[in-house]
This record gives structure tokens, C-alpha cells and sequence, in this order.
């Protein structure tokens, strides 16, 4: 059998099915990861994706195969998966392919949580596919984690400051965000207006992906039909989470994570923020007027959560809305920003527009520009030969350049032949423009 290289990817593995993920692929990948992990109990999830199903039997198959045991937790959102490899101490395999469209699917693997295994370190053995023989075949136990994945969640916040009497839109995509919303919010004082809440691996209405302005439309349209007090925006696997004000304007990660870190500063009374090397300003200044530290890392959170344990941040953030707690093994949950964020509403005694306002007014950036080029590496160092004669440069991730009153970053995709351009400045939107416009000038030369 032959098996497509391109779907082992830096943190997961994912392709299209049949085609490149298929049942074959699934039980060598079960198979690898049992001889890679040497586990003897590997949890087992899937999203709703149509291939779930056969892919989840093949999965299994080849661990059980391989010696060990399965611990099947079913239909699950990324985050409940995290919960349960952390709150049960197992290696584990979540069948999904994030927000990517419905022809997809894959593999998150979690070696010991926060440890994910990518999907370059088992590639060698699952495309040689010489496993050694094993003694006996596993059994396999079906679990129910759900009340204690809802504890833990709860756990997170001080449900005392949530407002009450609050109308909140939620749009999950149809992905798994609406279960572990109805999980979490079942006893709690917020009226939630259900939106593209069915689950459906079909994904009906629209992409899984928030940051893309066109699957957030029908949420901004509708927090501002039903006049309710904020919208969440969830992506199909729910490990990351969007916020859209009362106005139905969309607020962007960068204020958003700068708010949130602002807020847990001061609820920790200090401490230190990891930010990626793309995200706005806005977090760096927050966080030092609140009386905290921040530490940048390149984007990806093999690197985010590693600065965390190094500087014992109490937050991470990357602008592609992945929020780190460091006490939900520093791990992402969409559900679990959301009541952080409404308990930070509740201590300020604000609405979310009047706590974006400022930012808005102050920074200025562009959304994430893709430009597909020949070669990303001589774009990169062209663009870092043209700025470093008059401003400081970092290629922590890319080529940051970096001015009094504006900052850029251009970084190439670990998957396409695309580089990724990030611009903003301070207090002058016809700067940003004219920035935006000069660096893609020189990306497309």
C-alpha cells in the first residue's frame, strides 16, 4: 500500500478521503502509533466527519492489532479529547480534520498531554509498515467523561461574575462546538440562540473556519437581528474561538487575546503572556500597563506552549484565535474562552464593544494577505535585505521588521508555496495601508 507523504504534516495528519486518509491509512496509523508511543491504553475520538465511522474501525483495528487496548470516548470535540488524554493520563488518537472542508480528515495525536505527536515522527513507520508481531490483541472499552469534562470547564472561570440575563448567538458550523456548549452552559444564567447547531459532517452552511469573513457573515447578521448581547464563532473542531460584539462587528484575535491577557494579568496579579511574533501590539501594551511581562515565539503551538512552561506564563495566544490555559494543560478550548470571556464582561461591567472600542481606534491592521510565490525562502530574505538598513529586523519566524509606529512579519506556509504577510500600525490607518501596499509590491516582484 501505498501512502501519500504529504499528509504527515509538522502537528497532525490530514488529507483528503478516500483518496489520501482512508481505512488502510488509518490502521497503519494506529498501528505506528502504538509501536512509537509504546502505549498500552490509547484513547480514541472522532469529529462528525461522513469518513469518521469506517475511519474510527480502522483506527482501532490496527491498535487493538498492534497489543494495545482502546478507550473509545465517540463523538467529541478537540477539546474534550485534550480533557479526556489529560484528566485519564493516556497517549490518544482524535479522528478529525479541523476546519478544513468536508472532503477531509485526519489525525491529531497526543503522546502525554500537553505532548502532541506530529505527524512527521511516525511517517517512517507508518509508510514502511514493517510493525513487529504482537502477543495478544486489545480489548476495547467505551467511556463516558462528559460530566467530568463539564466540571473541568467550570473550573476554569469564577462562574460568579458572569452577567446574567445575556442573549449570546452561537454558530458552531455544525462541527462539535454545539455539544460541548450545551454541556458547559446547561445550568448557567445565558440564554444561548442556537445557530448551525446540528451536528453535520456534510458542514451545510458554511466553512469551519472564523477567520475567513465569509463564515462569519450569517452570525454578524444575526447577533444584530435578534439584537443579542454578543455573538461566538466556533470552528468545526472547537479548539478555537471567535467573539463578535453587539454591533455585529467582528472582533478580531488580536484585541481579543489583548483583552484576555490583560484580564488574567490582573486576576494572576502579574505573570508573563506568549504571544506568536504575528500577533498586534495591542497584547504587548496591555499587558505592561496591567503590570505584566511578554514573551514572543514563533507561531505553532509546539513552540507556544514550550515558551509557556519556560517562562510559566499564565496565557498563551496565537492570532489564528488558539487560546492556552496553562491549567487546561495548556491546551486550547473554545467553550472555555467563552465563559472567560464573559466573566471578564462581568468584572468590568462592560459591554465587549465598549472594551474593543479603544483598540480599535488605536491599531490598525490588515487580516492575514497569501501570496503564492516561487521560491519563499528568497522573498523572505529579499524583503529582510530591503528593510534592515533602516529598521530592526527579527527572524524568529520569517522576517519581522519592526518601526516606531509600525511592524510587519512575513513568514512562509509549512504547507503551500505562499508567504503570509502581517502589518499594523499605531494610530494612523493610511500608514498601515501604505505599508500593506509597499511589502506586497516587493512580495510580488
Amino acid at each position: 500500500m501505498e501512502i501519500n507523504p504529504d499528509i504527515f504534516k509538522a502537528y497532525d495528519i490530514r488529507g483528503t478521503y478516500p483518496d489520501e486518509v482512508n481505512e488502510e491509512v488509518a490502521e497503519q496509523i494506529g498501528r505506528a502509533f502504538v509501536v512509537y508511543t509504546k502505549a498500552q491504553k490509547v484513547i480514541v475520538g472522532r469529529d462528525i466527519r461522513v469518513s469518521g465511522p469506517k475511519l474510527r474501525e480502522s483506527l482501532i483495528k490496527g491498535i487493538t492489532e498492534q497489543g494495545a487496548s482502546v478507550l473509545d470516548i465517540g463523538l467529541v470535540s478537540t477539546d474534550m479529547f485534550y480533557f479526556a488524554c489529560g484528566s485519564k493520563g493516556f497517549p490518544g488518537i482524535n479522528i478529525t480534520a479541523s476546519h478544513n472542508p468536508k472532503e477531509y480528515n485526519g489525525f491529531k495525536l497526543v503522546e502525554r498531554m500537553p505532548d502532541l505527536v506530529s505527524g512527521d515522527k511516525i511517517k517512517k513507520a507508518a509508510l514502511d509498515g514493517n510493525f513487529p508481531k504482537s502477543g495478544a490483541t486489545g480489548s476495547v472499552q467505551d467511556i463516558d467523561f462528559k460530566n467530568e469534562y463539564q466540571k473541568k470547564i467550570l473550573s476554569l472561570i469564577d462562574i460568579s461574575k458572569i452577567p446574567t440575563n445575556l442573549r449570546v448567538v452561537v454558530d458552531p458550523a455544525n462541527g462539535m462546538g454545539g455539544m460541548a456548549t450545551d454541556l458547559v452552559y446547561k445550568d448557567l444564567p445565558v440564554e444561548i440562540i442556537k445557530m448551525f447547531y446540528e451536528p453535520d459532517g456534510e458542514f451545510p452552511n458554511h466553512g469551519g473556519d472564523p477567520l475567513k469573513e465569509e463564515n462569519r457573515k450569517d452570525l454578524e447578521a444575526r447577533v444584530k437581528k435578534e439584537k443579542a448581547d454578543l455573538g461566538f464563532a466556533i470552528d468545526t473542531d472547537a479548539d478555537r474561538f471567535f467573539a463578535v460584539d453587539a454591533s455585529g462587528r467582528y472582533v478580531p484575535s488580536d484585541y481579543l487575546g489583548a483583552l484576555f491577557s490583560q484580564y488574567l494579568i490582573e486576576k494572576h496579579g502579574g505573570g508573563s503572556i506568549v504571544h506568536d511574533v504575528i500577533i498586534g501590539w495591542a497584547v504587548r501594551d496591555l499587558v505592561k500597563v496591567a503590570g505584566g511581562s511578554t514573551n514572543a515565539s514563533r507561531v505553532g503551538h509546539v513552540f507556544i506552549k514550550s515558551e509557556m512552561k519556560k517562562s510559566k506564563a499564565v496565557f498563551g495566544l496565537e492570532k489564528s484565535g488558539h487560546y492556552y490555559l496553562p491549567n487546561f494543560y495548556f491546551a486550547e478550548t473554545a467553550v472555555g474562552m467563552s465563559l472567560l470571556l464573559l466573566e471578564m464582561l462581568g468584572h468590568y461591567n462592560k459591554t465587549l464593544e465598549e472594551l474593543v472600542e479603544p483598540l480599535r481606534n488605536k491599531y490598525f491592521m490588515i487580516e492575514q494577505e497569501n501570496t503564492e510565490v516561487k521560491d519563499p525562502d528568497e522573498t523572505i530574505a529579499n524583503i529582510k535585505e530591503y528593510y534592515s538598513k533602516d529598521f530592526e529586523t527579527d527572524e524568529m519566524d520569517g522576517v519581522s521588521i519592526i518601526a516606531d509606529n509600525w511592524h510587519a512579519n512575513v513568514r512562509k506556509s509549512n504547507t503551500e508555496p505562499v508567504v503570509r504577510l502581517n502589518v499594523e500600525a499605531l494610530d494612523d490607518k493610511k500608514l498601515m495601508e501604505e505599508k500593506r501596499d509597499e511589502l506586497l509590491d516587493l512580495i510580488q516582484k
